[in-house]
């Protein structure tokens, strides 16, 4: 493992700047001290989170029953784990971040594409997490100033002034953290995960006891059982929705080096993988779908949404610790897996001039454009056109990445040459026309799909084939970048 980076450190001077700096060098072998319990203890702190709890409800929400959705959950994370582990090899082997892992195949220039495209995911997922933190803020102001809740709707926002000025006000939290550096999260996310975890069990006890036991909890039938609504529809709702779940963490799959460079051996990031990241999201997985179950007996409505059953509550005091506790794990769920992995992306444009903190803040900056209130606002939106739609993009990334690495290069990489603009990795001016090539050709057949689904397009006339590839977005992404990438490293002159 240290051949590489001693390698590397042996031409320290040798490396273009404009593709090097401090947080892009290669960590060295001091530097490798994450274990498997590492490993999994950062997968539990990001799995307990809301937005998984609200995958989990989303699923009920579109007919599932709890254990439909609960499986649909676990075969998800399952086949998203192996690229996970395949893409982290790279980064524990050579201690490069996701961004320089990139350049092998995508050129040194190129390789700003899948970063740019992976970043403005995360910037997504960092609004997604400050609205739920904004959400929770405001309950706890209601609290104390009755006042202060309801008014009328902002006009292109679409919500209250007081929602969206809580809203910013856990927006600028994150961002002093941000500007505070990566550590100042370290205590937060040793205490957020058994936070989050305790408090969901919590919340499941609750519901047990409001709605009688476990039996009439979990008793609600699929919508897709013989003679319920939507019989004989399980499939057409499945198969999409199973893409959805792998897009949940298709963008860790990608940037996972960002974490694995600092992993001490490869057992070390395989098994704290696979220990960390299924069964943890099974396990609040299952408490999402139990209280979504009980929130129609309870109260009449399935209520999908964590904080509004919790804004149920009569406790001012239990209201105010329970938004408290939410606030504190989702900033440090979105600390750990939404500002690192951009932060790094966005600094890989330019290193010299951008540094974490200014990546930090340029993701921050995007989260609030996207109004991610409006990609949370409903399941259907949430898997169908949020979880699908970039899982279109990010698949085919994923193929290309696999591909190069272990097929074409057999896990060996020219270190030095990652950090030298005119080394083996420059293809045609910095940029490698068949990576980018397969990528097109790999987004294209989901593209009509997507289309349609965000009704950009009416999708008359088109074929129901054509259509129905985009809830299959990641595997045909990935299978075919795969497949074409490959074809055309064959074809293409040797250098």
């Amino acid at each position: 493992m240290s051949g590489p980076l001693e390698a590397f450190d042996a031409q320290a001077g040798d490396h273009d700047p404009r593709l090097y700096n401090v947080d892009l060098a290669p960590v060295p072998a001091s530097g490798r001290k994450w274990r498997w319990g590492s490993f999994a203890a950062l997968w539990i702190s990001m799995s307990a989170c809301i937005p998984t709890y609200l995958l989990a409800s989303s699923l009920i929400g579109g007919g599932m029953n709890w254990w439909e959705a609960i499986l649909t959950i676990f075969l998800g994370n399952l086949i998203v784990l192996i690229p996970m582990i395949l893409n982290a090899h790279a980064g524990t082997k050579y201690g490069i971040p996701f961004p320089v892992f990139c350049r092998a195949a995508f050129g040194t220039r190129g390789a700003n594409l899948p970063a740019l495209l992976r970043a403005f995911v995360a910037c997504g997922w960092f609004g997604i997490q400050t609205w739920i933190g904004g959400k929770a803020l405001y309950k706890i102001i209601t609290v104390f100033v009755p006042s202060l809740a309801g008014g009328h709707i902002l006009p292109v926002l679409g919500i209250t002034p007081i929602l969206f000025c809580s809203f910013l006000l856990f927006w600028a939290v994150n961002m002093v953290v941000v500007f505070k550096g990566i550590d100042s999260i370290r205590v937060l996310l040793n205490i957020k995960a058994p936070l989050l975890i305790a408090m969901g069990l919590l919340l499941l006890g609750w519901a047990y006891h409001a709605a009688g036991g476990f039996g009439p909890m979990l008793s609600q039938p699929s919508a897709f059982a013989p003679g319920q609504p939507k019989s004989g529809q399980f499939l057409v709702f499945f198969l999409p929705a199973l893409t959805g779940m792998i897009g949940f963490w298709a963008t860790l799959s990608l940037n996972i080096p960002d974490f694995s460079r600092y992993a001490h051996t490869q057992r070390d990031q395989v098994v704290g993988q696979a220990l960390g990241l299924p069964l943890t999201m099974a396990l609040y997985a299952f408490i999402g779908v139990a209280v979504t179950s009980a929130t129609t007996l309870i109260y009449g409505r399935m209520i999908w949404d964590p904080i509004e059953v919790l804004g149920h509550f009569q406790n001012p005091a239990v209201l105010v610790a329970a938004m408290a506790a939410l606030c504190i794990a989702t900033l440090a769920t979105n600390i750990a897996a939404n500002v690192v992995s951009p932060a790094n992306d966005f600094a890989n444009l330019a290193p010299q001039r951008i540094s974490f903190r200014v990546g930090g803040l340029i993701t921050g900056l995007i989260g609030i454009v996207i109004m991610p209130w409006k990609l949370a606002e409903d399941p259907t939106g949430y898997i169908f056109t949020w979880l699908l739609g970039y899982s279109a993009l990010l698949g085919p990334i994923g193929g290309i990445l696999i591909a190069d690495y272990f097929v074409r290069r057999r896990c060996r990489l020219n270190l030095a040459a990652l950090y030298r603009s005119d080394g083996e990795y420059r293809y045609t001016g910095g940029f490698s026309v068949v990576a980018l090539v397969a990528l097109v050709v790999a987004v294209l057949p989901s593209l009509p799909g997507f289309l349609v689904q965000v009704s950009a397009i009416s999708g008359a006339g088109l074929s129901p084939l054509l259509l129905g590839i985009y809830n299959y977005a990641w595997f045909a992404g990935f299978g075919i970048a795969f497949v074409v990438y490959l074809a055309l490293r064959a074809l293409a002159p040797r250098r």
